[in-house]
C-alpha cells in the first residue's frame, strides 16, 4: 500500500480527522540514516505526527518540529509541509533501549521525559509560530495531544506507531488525530471515547493492511465519517548542490580560500538525508571566483 493521508470530518463536522499510513516513508528515512529499531520507531512516530500537522496547513506553508527529552535518542527534528512531504533525524540513530513492563521497547526512557516539544510554523508571515510544550510522556503521541490542547487550545487525540521487523526494516508505520471542535456534543465525545479504548494498537491495524479510511471509520462510526480529501506522502528532502553552493558561498571568500590550501577540498552531508555532496579544488576555485565576481 503506498502512503497516503485522508482528511474528513465526522458526526455532523463536530469532528476533525486525520489518518495516514507512512510505512514507506519511514523505512526511507531508516535506510538513510541507517537506525536502530528504538530510533525508527521514534523517528517514525514523530514525522508521522508530522505528516498530520502539516496536513492541516495550506499552500506553502512548512512546520518544524523539535524535540529533547534528555533520553539516550538525543533531538528529534522533523520538517513537514502542507504537500504530504517530510524528512527528519534523530541525534543517536544507533541508540538502544531496554522493554517497558509490556514487554515492549521502552520508548519513554530513549526519548526522556525533561525537555520540550516545540512546534514552529512558517505560514508566510514575518514571524513565524513557535508553540511549545513540556514532554509530557516521551511517548510522542501523548505528547502531540498535549501540544495541541495547550498551545493550540484544541481537545485532541493523536495515536502514533511503527513496527520493526527483525532485520530492523519497517513493516508499519502510520498514525491518525481526532480533533473536537467547540460544539462536539457529550454524546459524541463518549462514543469516541469509548471506541478508541476498544480499538487495538495503531501499528496493528497498519500491519494487517488497513487503510487510513479504515482507521477513522474504526474510530469514529463508518456511517459518521465522510472523506474530504486523500493526498500522497513522502519523504522528501529540500537539499541540492545548489543550496549547498549558496551555502558556500555565504561563508565568503577567505573561507572558501582557506578550504583550498588547507584540504584542497570540501565535503558537507545533509542531516536531514544524509546526502553527501563533494566539492573537488576546482569546484572550490569556480565558487571563488563567484564570490570574488
Amino acid at each position: 500500500m503506498k502512503d497516503y493521508l485522508v482528511k474528513a470530518i465526522a458526526h455532523n463536522k463536530q469532528v476533525r480527522a486525520y489518518a495516514a499510513i507512512t510505512t514507506e516513508t519511514i523505512e526511507e528515512a531508516r535506510r538513510r540514516h541507517d537506525m536502530l529499531a528504538v530510533a525508527s520507531v521514534v523517528l517514525g512516530r514523530s514525522m508521522t505526527a508530522g505528516v498530520i500537522l502539516g496536513a492541516m496547513l495550506k499552500g506553502e506553508e512548512k512546520l518544524t518540529i523539535k524535540m529533547n527529552g534528555g533520553g539516550p535518542i538525543g533531538t528529534i527534528l522533523v520538517d513537514a509541509n502542507a504537500k504530504g512531504e517530510v524528512r527528519g533525524y534523530v541525534s543517536n540513530p544507533h541508540a538502544h533501549a531496554g522493554v517497558n513492563h509490556q514487554g515492549l521497547l521502552d520508548i519513554k526512557s530513549a526519548v526522556g521525559i525533561n525537555g520540550i516539544l516545540s512546534v514552529t510554523k512558517d505560514i508566510g508571515l514575518n514571524h513565524p509560530f513557535i508553540g511549545q510544550v513540556p514532554i509530557a510522556s516521551g511517548e510522542i503521541g501523548e505528547d502531540f495531544a498535549s501540544y495541541l490542547l495547550h498551545s493550540e487550545q484544541v481537545p485532541s487525540s493523536v495515536g502514533v506507531g511503527v513496527l520493526v521487523n527483525p532485520d530492523s526494516t519497517i513493516q508499519a508505520a502510520g498514525g491518525f488525530l481526532i480533533q473536537l471542535m467547540p460544539n462536539t456534543e457529550e454524546e459524541t465525545i463518549r462514543f469516541i471515547e469509548e471506541r478508541l479504548l476498544a480499538m487495538p494498537s495503531i501499528s496493528s491495524m497498519i500491519g494487517e493492511g488497513v487503510t487510513p479510511e479504515q482507521i477513522l471509520q474504526q474510530i469514529l462510526g463508518e456511517e459518521h465519517v465522510s472523506i474530504l480529501e486523500t493526498m500522497p506522502v513522502e519523504f522528501r528532502c529540500e537539499c541540492s548542490r545548489d543550496r549547498i553552493s549558496n551555502a558556500l558561498l555565504s561563508l565568503g571568500s577567505e573561507e572558501i580560500q582557506d578550504m583550498i590550501d588547507k584540504d584542497g577540498q570540501a565535503e558537507a552531508q545533509c542531516h536531514f538525508c544524509n546526502e553527501n555532496y563533494y566539492f573537488s579544488k576546482e569546484d572550490l576555485e569556480a565558487l571563488l571566483e563567484v564570490g570574488n565576481s
